[in-house]
């Protein structure tokens, strides 16, 4: 079977990797050299098994029919199936996501391939894809969401929690399509997989075949929890901070009951990313005529944490003639090299409108500036320079200076 797949960053390249060990795939980029790279066997982005895939494929041992390309026609002519994986940010005037990417890859699919079934990967607002399929009298177009981490979104794919495609109910074409979508996923994942036992006593992975309104809703309300999550444990340590309580204390205690347990507890500066921030921003204004008042409540927690973070860096340099404030690494996770929307940038910002001086050390970033912050590669003359380092998650750069880091992250991962 021939599947495209339109885009190559973590959602993309990693369910292109995942289906090109049964079928013919071709991934599409408009970057050629990201398309260079991955003729050559190396991974554009920060990703073990993705990397792993590629030398393998590369040497021979680990054989993949992958392929690599900026040509429409090669990718979509005679495809079964065109995956669209293309970015949609946030547009904050419109309250919606920028969908105009999704919507240029299905008219290119479409020049070349006008009988292959879409399937929409990129998030985008509930109830789109079934105002999409009326609008271009398009029937075979369906949807399917991503529940991936970045650096880890191949594995994640080899061990999904589940699978999930949204297809109309009442369109059994559609229907059964959206079967044989999600079974070429489960082809793809790690063997063991199958013979799992799951929460609820079944074995093996859960697959849903939903209405395409329903599963764009479980992708947005499955990141909006994630969110809750953070936010949640991001006001706990809050509060221990201003109490002069220990935090490390309360969340264990809290995290040994079964219903609530340790995921996504460890504080941070806040959620950000490239999915939580815009999805539940999304979310929310879906609830447009619907009364709300939860989803609303974590976009301003998560607001208020950043606020609370800045002034706790303010006063730790309180008193420092010219201090110049250090900050150690843009991302938002370790392994990482992606930080889109991360919550350091808006502390950073919040810094810099307090007139102070703030010092990046960036490795994966090769200008000499970000957002008119000086940054540098030298890791020695970065903890020399800096008064205090902030951190969202430590790192053990930082061991011969803990006296200077000012970091929320008390379990030392993500």
């Amino acid at each position: 079977m021939k599947i495209a797949v339109a885009g190559t960053s973590y959602v993309g390249l990693s369910v292109a990797l995942l289906l090109s060990q049964h079928n013919e795939v071709h991934a599409l980029d408009i970057v050629p050299e990201k398309v260079a790279m991955l003729s050559q066997g190396k991974s554009p982005i920060v990703d073990k098994e993705i990397t792993a895939f590629l030398e393998g494929n590369a040497s021979g041992e680990r054989p993949l029919n992958f392929h690599a390309t900026l040509d429409p026609a090669q990718a979509y002519t005679g495809a079964d199936f065109a995956i669209v994986a293309t970015p949609t940010n946030y547009d904050e005037r419109r309250n919606y996501f920028d969908t105009s990417s999704v919507e240029a890859a299905i008219a290119a699919v479409r020049e070349h391939a006008p009988e292959a079934w879409i399937v929409i990967k990129s998030t985008i607002p509930v109830g789109y894809t079934s105002q999409l399929r009326q609008r271009l009298h398009d029937h075979r177009i369906l949807f399917s969401p991503e529940f991936l981490r970045e650096g880890r979104a191949l594995w994640d794919n080899l061990h999904p929690s589940r699978i999930v495609a949204g297809a109309p109910q009442d369109d059994e074409e559609a229907v059964q399509a959206a079967r044989k979508f999600v079974s070429l996923l489960a082809d793809g994942a790690d063997p063991r997989e199958k013979d799992r036992e799951n929460a609820d006593g079944t074995r093996g992975i859960p697959e849903l075949v939903v209405g395409t309104t329903e599963a764009e809703a479980i992708k947005l309300f499955a990141n909006t929890y994630l969110a809750l999550r953070v936010a949640y444990f991001n006001e706990l340590d809050t509060y221990a901070e201003a109490r002069g309580l220990d935090a490390r204390a309360i969340i264990n205690g809290v995290c040994l009951d079964p219903r609530i347990g340790p995921g996504y507890n460890n504080p941070s500066f806040g959620y950000g990313g490239y999915c939580l921030p815009k999805d539940t921003k999304q979310l929310l204004a879906n609830y447009a005529s619907v009364p709300q008042n939860l989803i609303e409540a974590i976009v301003d927690a998560n607001r208020t944490r950043k606020d609370f973070v800045a002034d706790e860096i303010i006063e730790r340099v309180c008193g420092v003639e010219e201090p110049t404030v250090g900050v150690y690494r843009l991302t938002m996770k370790s392994g990482s090299d992606n930080f889109r929307q991360s919550a350091i940038q808006d502390v950073m910002k919040r810094l810099r409108g307090e007139g102070l001086n703030v010092l990046i050390y960036e490795p994966t970033w090769n200008q000499p500036e970000f957002l008119g912050n000086a940054v540098t590669h030298d890791l020695v003359a970065f903890k020399d320079a800096a008064d205090v380092i902030v951190a969202n998650r430590w790192n053990d750069d930082l061991a011969d200076v803990p006296e200077k880091v000012f970091t929320r992250d008390l379990f030392k991962r993500d």
